[in-house]
């Protein structure tokens, strides 16, 4: 039941934003969306720093307790997330990128932005956030498969926030490209079902691992986060006309969020305690297992 409400926000989250522009297209500014993106970025980092790496940490120590091939070795850990890094590292240097709100400062005049690469057609662009979109979705799969809905929740508001400058993006660009309604409409629902379906495969496929792997997956998937958090914004950044507004946007964001999650721990709500009883009933499946055998 979860993964299918998360699946339906995602859903939402993507396909309201993409279609947006279509119908209200010049209520939306190049300076609104940055903003956007920025806000949305500096709480994807803070998920990425707070939620999702202590949760891999934390599913790893357990791992130790059990004795779990690499789950003990620090250095191994820290591969996992720059592993997620390179990953997203490697799409960008092969074209698959997802840097459509820069792709959209092309189409603004007067910004003088020739410094930007600009992906050459309108389906490799779909393509790639398509492929970052699958991404996100293994990170929350991987969170639900943790058997904890707090931590899967705070990992897919993450997300969730930061897709909507994604899709708003998309469905900009997409009215640029030949082909008109029907164009937009096949890149928007190719963007907007691609978490959801790498959440509910990859759930299914991580819900009876060991914590060792799912350790890996987090960490893995936090690599992706912190390196799209980062890139996003490095544009804006980099630009003295919108550097500092950028960067504030930035750090206000992950700070309220960080507020957030220490005020749930402050009631009591853990984000990482839940997974105690997930691999203990494991440990029950297991045992049980061993009996039937014997």
């Amino acid at each position: 039941m979860e993964i299918i409400l998360l699946s339906l926000v995602i859903i939402a989250a993507s396909a309201i934003p993409g279609f947006a522009p279509s119908f209200f297209a010049k209520r939306f500014s190049i300076e609104t969306l940055g903003k956007l993106t920025g806000v949305a970025s500096g709480l994807l980092l803070a998920s990425a720093i707070l939620i999702v790496l202590p949760e891999g940490f934390h599913l790893s120590a357990g791992a130790v307790e059990g004795k779990e091939a690499f789950a003990n070795e620090p250095l191994a850990l820290g591969m996992a997330i720059l592993g997620g890094f390179i990953f997203m590292l490697i799409l960008e240097g092969l074209g698959v990128g997802h840097a459509v709100h820069e792709e959209h400062h092309g189409h603004e005049e007067g910004h003088g932005h020739e410094h930007i690469h600009h992906p050459t057609s309108g389906p490799l662009l779909t393509i790639g956030l398509s492929v970052h979109a699958l991404a996100d979705g293994v990170a929350v799969g991987a969170a639900a498969a943790s058997g904890n809905s707090t931590f899967s929740s705070l990992v897919a508001i993450g997300i969730i926030v930061h897709r909507i400058p994604a899709a708003l993006s998309l469905g900009l660009f997409s009215l640029h490209q030949p082909g008109g309604r029907k164009t937009v409409i096949n890149q928007i629902l190719m963007f907007t079902a691609a978490s959801p379906v790498a959440l509910i495969i990859s759930y299914f496929a991580l819900e009876n691992v060991s914590d060792s792997v799912l350790a890996f997956v987090l960490l893995f998937s936090a690599g992706t986060f912190i390196y799209v958090a980062t890139v996003d914004t490095l544009p804006e950044i980099h630009n003295p006309e919108t550097g500092k507004k950028s960067a504030r946007n930035v750090a206000i964001s992950a700070v309220i969020f960080s507020v957030l999650i220490l005020l749930l721990q402050s009631f009591g709500i853990e984000h990482s305690h839940d997974h105690e009883d997930h691999h203990e009933m494991h440990g029950e499946h297991d045992e049980h297992a061993s009996m039937v055998i014997i």
